[in-house]
Formats: C-alpha cells, sequence, structure tokens
C-alpha cells in the first residue's frame, strides 16, 4: 500500500487505467502512434448514404462473449467497456476487495449509449415494419454503467455522465469529488462511445465533417473525423505514479452548439482547474488541446490558451488526427495519452504537420516528439455543445 493523500488536497490517484482507440490497445502503440506520421485513421463506407468518411475506428477484435445476465444491456459499446477493462480486470478486482463492495462506485460518460445496435432495426421500424423488436434499454444512457456494476458485483453509486463532448472528462471529475466526499472509497471512471450512423449523419448535416483527415487549427482545416474509444481508470485516495489533480469546469451557455468566440468559458476552465491544484500556468509542461479543427472551436481556444497562460508557451498539440473526435469518450482516450506521457517522461504527441493558420500561429506547437525536460503537470482539455467545458490536470507530485 502506498501514502494516502492529504485529504485537504483534492489529487486522487490513478492506480489502473486503460485506453482502446484508433491508437491500439497498449501503452507502446499509443506512443507509436502519437509520436511518429503514421496515419490511424481509416476510410469507411456504410455509415453516411453514398459516401465514404475518415474515421478513428478501434482496429483490434471486441469480446465475442459475455455473461447470461447481461444480455438485457448487451451492445457494442458495453463490449468494448468490458474489452478494455478485461486489461485490468484482474488489478481492479484484488485492489478493491479491501473494500466493502457499497463504497466501490462508477461513473462513465457516453453520448451514443448502445445506439448503434438499434439502428438496422429502428429503420426497418420507420418503414413501416412495426413488429420490429427494438430493444429501446439497450441505449439508454445508463445501461453502460449499469452493465458494469452488474459484471463487477459492485454495489456503490453508479451513473452515467452525458454532456457530448466533455463527458467522460466530467465522469472523472465527478470520480474525483464522490471519493473526496467520502462517499466512496475507490470509483471506476472513463468514457466509452462508438462508431454509429446516427453521431456520423448528425455531424454531417451540420458540415462539421472533414473531407480529408482533420487538421487541427490548420490553415485548410474544415471540420472533424469521428472517432471511437474506451477508457478506463481506477481512481483512489492512495497516492500513484500519476494523480488526476484537478478539474476545473464551466458552462459558457452562449449557443446551442458554438462555442464562445472569445474562448471566456474555456479560459474559465482552465483557471479553474490551475486553482484547484495550487499551482500557476507556468507549471504545466503539456496541453492537450481539446483541438477538433472546426475553424471556431479552434479560434476560440486558442485565445482561451493565450488568456490562461499569457506570455509563457506551453507545448500543445491536438490528438484528434489521431484518434478522430471520440466524443463522449473523448476526454477519457486522452486522459490516457496524458497519464502516458507523465509515465514515460520521454514524449509529447505531435501536433500535425500540416500547415498552421497564420492567425493561430504564435502558440508552441508540438513538432517535436522528443521530451526535452521532465514535466511534472499537463493539462487536458475537453468543450462540448452548449459550452460544457472542462479542464484536467494530472501531475506526478503534489505541490
Amino acid at each position: 500500500m502506498g501514502d494516502q493523500i492529504n485529504t485537504q488536497h483534492p489529487a486522487v490517484g490513478i492506480q489502473f487505467s486503460v485506453g482502446l482507440s484508433a491508437l491500439g490497445n497498449s501503452a507502446e502503440q499509443i506512443k507509436q502512434a502519437l509520436t511518429s506520421e503514421q496515419n490511424t485513421l481509416s476510410l469507411a463506407s456504410g455509415f453516411i448514404p453514398e459516401k465514404q468518411v475518415w474515421v478513428g475506428a478501434y482496429q483490434h477484435a471486441l469480446i465475442d462473449n459475455i455473461p447470461e445476465f447481461l444480455q438485457d444491456v448487451d451492445s457494442r459499446n458495453l463490449r468494448f467497456a468490458l474489452t478494455a477493462l478485461k486489461s485490468i480486470e484482474a488489478d481492479v478486482k484484488a485492489y478493491t476487495a479491501q473494500f466493502d463492495r457499497k463504497r466501490l462506485a462508477i461513473i462513465l460518460g457516453t453520448s451514443t449509449s448502445g445506439i448503434a445496435d438499434n439502428e438496422k432495426l429502428l429503420k426497418q421500424y420507420f418503414n413501416h415494419q412495426t413488429d420490429v423488436d427494438v430493444q429501446h434499454h439497450k441505449q439508454e444512457m445508463g445501461s453502460l454503467t449499469k452493465g458494469l456494476q452488474m459484471y463487477l458485483g459492485w454495489e456503490g453509486p453508479a451513473y452515467t455522465i452525458s454532456t457530448a463532448c466533455s463527458s467522460s472528462a466530467k465522469a472523472m471529475a465527478a470520480g474525483q469529488r464522490l471519493i473526496n466526499a467520502g462517499l466512496a472509497d475507490a470509483v471506476l471512471v472513463g468514457g466509452v462511445d462508438t462508431l454509429c450512423q446516427l453521431t456520423l449523419n448528425g455531424f454531417d448535416s451540420l458540415e462539421s465533417l472533414s473531407n480529408n483527415l482533420c487538421q487541427p487549427c490548420g490553415a485548410q482545416r474544415d471540420g472533424i473525423n469521428i472517432g471511437e474509444a474506451a477508457g478506463l481508470f481506477l481512481l483512489s485516495k492512495e497516492t500513484a505514479p500519476v494523480m488526476l489533480m484537478s478539474a476545473g469546469e464551466s458552462m459558457d451557455a452562449w449557443h446551442i452548439s458554438a462555442p464562445h468566440p472569445e474562448g471566456k468559458g474555456a479560459a474559465e476552465a482552465m483557471q479553474k482547474a490551475l486553482s484547484m491544484a495550487g499551482i500557476s500556468a507556468n507549471d504545466i509542461g503539456y496541453l492537450n488541446m481539446h483541438g477538433t479543427a472546426t475553424p471556431q472551436n479552434d479560434a476560440m481556444e486558442i485565445k482561451a490558451v493565450q488568456t490562461v497562460f499569457q506570455s509563457y508557451e506551453v507545448p500543445i498539440s491536438s490528438s484528434k488526427h489521431k484518434t478522430g473526435h471520440c466524443l463522449g469518450a473523448a476526454g477519457a482516450i486522452e486522459a490516457v495519452i496524458c497519464q502516458q506521457v507523465l509515465a514515460d517522461q520521454s514524449w509529447l504527441p505531435l501536433h500535425h504537420s500540416g500547415s498552421i493558420d497564420p492567425e493561430l500561429d504564435e502558440a508552441n506547437y508540438v513538432l517535436n516528439a522528443a521530451l526535452q525536460q521532465p514535466i511534472e503537470y499537463v493539462m487536458s482539455n475537453s468543450f462540448a455543445f452548449g459550452g460544457s467545458n472542462i479542464s484536467l490536470i494530472f501531475g506526478t507530485k503534489l505541490k
């Protein structure tokens, strides 16, 4: 057992974690993908009629057998989560055996839930095949967390957060609060989202999908690529090599889908995270941008970074040209990336190699993956529809 974190400090330890995405399914694959020019996205058909789109698809197999008692909540979303959990399951069970099951909680983020499993059936239903049996509970937002709780046999608080692209980052913040409030001894947090027609057609209707590989802050950026991911973390008060230091949240309430043009809410979230962690902007060794490659989001985020970091040229990059925008799981997979950066202390995720928008080029984009000196803290941004903003800070030591 390690040292217990000071109860006056909000930091919680990341005891175990896993991330599955287009980057791969291991720490080495994640590093290789993010420090090289290799393309990890793929062209896919069948999501949008008569159109191929670039997506961040998970290329490995998911588990093909689940327990009988999970049949009612079975979906690709749940199987993605269980596949991720499998790699850390033995460690999680051994670690949590010391705690009362009523004090073991689960908080996850998603935006798609099990909708992909029902899309074909719903299409038949709306084509007047009314005898089709559509299992709506598979696509309920709560089904993901309910399924994992049933699988693990835990009895503490369990719920799903669905705030679009900030969902899983908010799940991590909620888990941290639950521990600090004394309501749980350990919390499984993270997020899962899977590729489906609903989201791809939705973003296509908004004219937000890129026709090529997305280029965050790029001069020719024209939208996002959608991805899928599963990221899970077990949090507790016990110290760990990498800790979730803090979370800063804000709400723009500016527009249903567009961010505040000056990045006021984004800057507020970053500043709140710094204040909660008790560190200054100059302590951040790397910032993982939300960086979607849409014109408005990138422009406002750079403004927000400049507001918070002032003259300090914090190294920044977006990893979405490698993962795709994983929506409800974006915060989780990018937290995995940040954790790995801190654990390895040898690399940073490369920003894309395309030309940068001249209006956004006064920033320290990571163009050399080699880490020049050790870093202690990294920040990860997640900004969602409606102006739901959150910044997470991860660190290797308490301040």
